[in-house]
């Protein structure tokens, strides 16, 4: 595969409907939040189409490998992980071989429609009110996008009946755990 192409992508509309229609948890969206012009570094931000969950991760020299261990790292803490959907940035020229690290399948937009990825432009958003365009990722410590990424979580939001992406994760876990019913099915609370 030449370093510098796409080569091997499935589009969004090859995506299966129960992404699309939010079905589950682990279907999500990335991109990156990327430097200024003067600045150095990019955070790739994954947000969960269903409950919106937020994780970031500064990558603070850039290149192809540091983006996989990023992705790893969120990974590790999101295992519910299991689809993204991305733009189509070159830093995922080795997507194949991201797939198969962290265990996740990949979608491409198509090109120039981000508006197919509206969960996470929309977080993108947000997280453009503490981290303006033009900013310097590499000005910033871990500790701030910590801080940015349980921001975000904590917000109450009406599409999660006023819960926080936070809480609705905290759920979604708990309820893996619970035990089944005298009936066989499983107490669900979302």
């Amino acid at each position: 595969m030449n370093k510098g192409t796409l080569d091997g992508r499935t589009f969004i509309d090859k995506r299966p409907k129960y992404i699309n229609d939010r079905m589950r948890v682990g279907d999500a969206e990335f991109d990156f939040i990327v430097s200024g012009k003067s600045g150095n570094g990019i955070v790739l931000v994954v947000a969960d189409r269903k409950l919106r969950v937020s994780f970031l991760e500064p990558i603070y020299q850039v290149s192809i490998p540091a983006v996989h261990r990023a992705a790893a790292q969120i990974k590790q803490r999101y295992p519910e992980w299991q689809t993204g959907t991305t733009d189509n940035d070159l830093l995922f020229a080795q997507h194949q071989k991201l797939e198969r690290e962290i265990r996740i399948r990949i979608f491409f937009c198509h090109p120039y429609h981000s508006w197919e990825k509206g969960t996470i432009e929309n977080t993108n958003g947000e997280i453009r009110q503490d981290l303006p365009k033009g900013s310097d990722v590499s000005k910033y410590q871990r500790s701030f996008f910590q801080k940015l990424e349980k921001k975000l979580n904590d917000r109450f939001m009406k599409c999660l009946r006023y819960r926080t992406p936070n809480e609705a994760l905290g759920n979604h876990r708990h309820t893996k755990k619970t035990p089944r019913t005298s009936e066989g099915k499983k107490k669900s609370s979302f």
